[in-house]
């Protein structure tokens, strides 16, 4: 193991020397965590996750990761995460599809224990029949969770988001789950060029005492979980702490914003965003969305594109601000329902020009003549 040394978010993020390698997702993964200074990373196995857990897991033979192990099931692992959190450590995990609907009692837990935990979220189908094909279904059970959403659309980005998202989690006036999100083997098993700083520096450790509620130990009994009387109790004082505390997670949420805006360099990012169509959309529906563009604007058409960075805190002012006035919206998405879509109708000035189209789901690709099928409907 190489002997790494302590920087600041600021160097490791902005100023580190950064090299190329050759990597597919589930190894941006394992990058990200060899400097993210994790102490507990645990697993249980899911297509298209897997991979990247069991490298964590090599992190963790070779010095990186203080403790490493598999849990029974998905539900046991963000558990067992959950006390580990609890107890004042950093950790990791990752699922995707199925397993995040085995384990979806516990993300509100997270949240409402005010537990930094980093999940990568290697998203697939859900439907029966049973598909193990990329979908982004899953996001949308999530959106009221509490957790922060990220959503990645490169190696690239789920490498930076992962790292940055330690350091955000963390901060005293924020301390929520953060759930970093990338399409499943779009992503997870396509290798491209990263650039990333050298595994000779890591993240500054998690320091518990910073966090809004005390951790957990043989000297602090378990307010995080259990705050009796309000838990049993069914009275007006039960019933406006409860409700009190889920609008304090919310507030969390939007304190996050300014930390997400910096590190991220804002929360979305624009391309001919004067253009009269725009194409609004996250994950690898921007990678083909920009292509789309790309063969539309050769055509004289004006089109420009907007990458979603963070689905919560959700850039409402931003993209109310990128849609006025625009002929039309139009929103690509890997997944049935639309919940993109939804979001945006439910933020924009007028929500008729916002298109819910193209849908792919069930493990389709969405080749880029599909959206620009659409574009030139809306136009005609």
């Amino acid at each position: 193991m190489l002997q790494q040394q302590v920087r600041s978010p600021d160097y490791l993020f902005f100023e580190a020397e950064k090299k190329k390698h050759f990597l597919s997702g589930s190894e941006a993964v394992r990058e990200a965590i060899r400097k993210a200074n994790v102490d507990v990373a645990i697993s249980y196995p899911i297509t298209p996750q897997s991979e990247s857990m069991h490298l964590v897991g090599d992190l963790f033979a070779e010095g990186y990761v203080k403790e490493y192990f598999r849990g029974e099931n998905e539900f046991a692992v963000m558990s067992s995460v959950s006390g580990a959190a609890m107890a004042g450590v950093r950790v990791f995990t990752a699922t995707g599809g199925p397993g995040t609907m085995r384990a979806f009692e516990m993300f509100p837990v997270w949240a409402g224990s005010r537990l930094p935990i980093v999940c990568a979220f290697l998203t697939r189908g859900i439907n029966s029949p049973l598909t193990i094909q990329p979908d982004t279904i899953e996001m949308a059970f999530l959106l009221e969770t509490g957790m922060l959403m990220l959503h990645a659309e490169t190696a690239q980005d789920l490498h930076d988001m992962l790292l940055k998202a330690f350091i955000v989690a963390e901060k005293t006036e924020v301390h929520l789950p953060v759930g970093v999100f990338a399409d499943g083997f779009f992503v997870t098993h396509t290798k491209e060029i990263l650039q990333i700083p050298d595994a000779d520096s890591k993240l500054p450790p998690y320091d518990p005492h910073c966090a809004p509620v005390p951790p957990m130990d043989m000297e602090s009994v378990p307010v995080r979980q259990m705050r009796d009387p309000f838990v049993m109790k069914s009275n007006f004082i039960s019933y406006a702490a409860h409700a009190s505390w889920q609008q304090e997670i919310e507030a969390a949420q939007e304190r996050s914003r300014k930390h997400l805006e910096r590190y991220l360099g804002g929360l979305v990012e624009t391309e001919h965003e004067d253009a009269e169509v725009l194409l609004i959309t996250s994950g690898t529906a921007v990678s083909q969305s920009r292509e789309a563009m790309r063969l539309c604007r050769q055509e004289g058409l004006s089109v420009g594109l907007v990458k979603i960075k963070s689905i919560r805190p959700f850039p409402s002012d931003e993209l109310r601000r990128l849609a006025a006035g625009k002929y039309a919206v139009i929103v690509p998405e890997l997944n049935r329902v639309g919940w993109l879509a939804k979001e945006l109708k439910a933020r924009v000035d007028d929500p008729r020009r916002v298109i819910g189209a193209p849908r792919v789901f069930g493990g389709m690709t969405m080749p880029a003549h599909l959206i620009v099928d659409e574009i030139r409907r809306v136009l005609q």
